[in-house]
């Protein structure tokens, strides 16, 4: 038993493969782990984002600003508390209570206005984050059944050609290297449907992170503009906010 399974499968595959076929074999390889590599890392960074919108009630019931920035945490990339920051320092500055000198292009626009472009801003920054590598997926989950496809054909085309020298052969001699050069589309196919699956779920688990996002920048704008207040000075004191 053990002399056929080393003559067949993958590793007969590798041994019998010409340099195209081991190329096929190492790139559908190196998708798989970019795959898995993409789907953890996306997958810890939006369970950290879930767990950030959490804190976002308790921000609202802060004392002051200050204590809300605390409560939404200090992590790295916390697009929530960006969110936060952004409005305050566009508030800030509309209002030259920043202490920059002298007027500028935007004291024309309206503090809502203002407030509005700098969040939208900040917005459209955490969805470009929470979009890297999304696109990676897609391509491999595009392609790599192309890839596993093209290294049968290949195999295919060799194993016709050893036939073809051999001269007259029976079927289980033609059965076997065609056989193994299908295990390159079905490696190609898982690649790809792990690829597809993780697509999908991250996709949908960003639009429910990003719907977050939107409320909270909402809820922002209002604290900002139509309560008309603005922390002062980075001293946590609540003061009016005075119409642009």
């Amino acid at each position: 038993m053990e002399p056929q399974n080393v003559s067949s499968g993958l590793a007969h595959v590798w041994i019998q493969g010409d340099a195209v076929t081991r190329t096929v074999a190492i790139v559908l390889l190196a998708m798989s782990l970019a795959t898995w590599i993409i789907i953890l890392w996306k997958y810890l960074d939006q369970r950290a984002q879930r767990q950030q919108a959490k804190a976002c009630e308790g921000f609202w019931h802060s004392a002051d600003f200050a204590e809300g920035l605390d409560k939404l945490g200090a992590q790295d990339g916390n697009p929530f508390r960006a969110l936060a920051n952004e409005g305050r320092e566009a508030a800030r500055h509309v209002l030259h209570k920043d202490g920059r000198p002298g007027p500028q292009l935007h004291d024309t626009l309206d503090v809502s206005d203002w407030v509005e472009r700098c969040l939208r801003r900040s917005l459209d920054d955490a969805t470009a984050r929470a979009q890297s590598g999304l696109t990676v997926l897609a391509s491999i989950a595009s392609t790599a059944p192309f890839v596993g496809l093209f290294g049968t054909v290949w195999g295919i085309y060799h194993a016709l050609l050893g036939i073809g020298a051999a001269g007259q052969v029976s079927i289980d001699q033609v059965a076997g290297p065609i056989g193994e050069a299908l295990i390159m589309t079905a490696m190609g196919l898982l690649v790809a449907i792990p690829a597809v699956l993780g697509y999908n779920v991250l996709v949908r688990g960003n639009k429910g992170i990003n719907h977050q996002l939107n409320r909270f920048a909402h809820d922002l704008h209002a604290y900002f503009v139509t309560g008309a207040r603005v922390t002062a000075g980075g001293d946590g004191k609540v003061l009016p906010m005075k119409k642009a």
